[in-house]
C-alpha cells in the first residue's frame, strides 16, 4: 500500500439467529416457593431432577386454564426450557402460543396464598377467576 492510498476491504456481516424468547418469566418469590416444593420432593426420594411445568388446558367457564406442575420429564422436541432464579421452567410449544409474556408469581396474604399467573393475552376471566378467554 502506498502513502495516501487506502485499501478498501469489503466486510460481510452475517446476522446471527437469536435464541427464541422464553414465554414465561418467574418472579423470585415464585422461584423460592418452587424450590421449597422441589426440596420436599427430593427429600422424599421422588426424583433428583424436577422442572416447573407451565401449561394451558382447555376448560373452565371461559375456555382456558393455566396449570402448574412439578414434572420429572422434559422433551427437547416438544418443550421449551429456561432456568430462572435456579428453577428449571418447562413449557410445551403449544401452550407457549397462549401464554407468551406470562409472569408466574407467588403471593401470600390474609385472603389467599398461592401461585398466580399473570397472562397479558387473557381478554376476559370467568367470575371465579380460574379460567379465561383470549
Amino acid at each position: 500500500m502506498s502513502a495516501g492510498v487506502m485499501e478498501q476491504t469489503e466486510l460481510t456481516v452475517k446476522s446471527i439467529p437469536s435464541a427464541p424468547v422464553f414465554p414465561i418469566s418467574l418472579t423470585e418469590k415464585a422461584a423460592e416457593e418452587v424450590a421449597r416444593h422441589v426440596a420436599e420432593q427430593k427429600a422424599a426420594g421422588v426424583a433428583e431432577e424436577f422442572y416447573l411445568r407451565v401449561s394451558v388446558q382447555g376448560g373452565g367457564c371461559s375456555g382456558f386454564k393455566d396449570k402448574l406442575d412439578l414434572d420429572v420429564n422434559y422433551n427437547e422436541k416438544t418443550d421449551l426450557i429456561s432456568e430462572q432464579h435456579g428453577v428449571k421452567v418447562v413449557v410445551d410449544k403449544k401452550s407457549a402460543l397462549y401464554i407468551a409474556g406470562t409472569t408466574v408469581d407467588f403471593h401470600s396474604d390474609l385472603n389467599a396464598r398461592g401461585f398466580r399467573l399473570i397472562n397479558p393475552n387473557a381478554k376476559k376471566q370467568c367470575g371465579c377467576g380460574s379460567s379465561y378467554s383470549m
